[in-house]
């Protein structure tokens, strides 16, 4: 399968636990859920129990991990790193 993540089509999956879109070149654990609405591509990762849902976007080789939330339309990108106990972002949106 193929998804367009805004720069052309490239090889993706959805994620079993949200249904989110996932580009083959990420890396998302099986415990983690990313919402349906939701995107992880690039050579992103998110593992533990993160959660990335709403409009997210975590991409670029950015790291969500342990109880972290990411959702709203919240991006993260570039060599960031989110983690810890519930910690999360969102966008102002929300």
């Amino acid at each position: 399968m193929e998804f367009d993540f805004g720069e052309g089509p490239v090889p993706a999956h959805k994620h079993a636990n949200g249904g989110g879109w996932v580009a083959d070149t990420a890396t998302v654990e099986d415990l983690a859920y990313v919402g349906s609405s939701a995107r992880v591509y690039g050579e992103a990762w998110v593992y533990g129990k993160a959660l990335v849902s709403g409009k997210a976007r975590v991409y670029g080789e950015a790291r969500v991990y342990g109880e972290a939330w990411v959702y709203g339309e919240a991006l993260v990108y570039g060599k960031a790193r989110v983690s810890g106990v519930w910690n999360s972002i969102r966008s102002n949106d929300d």
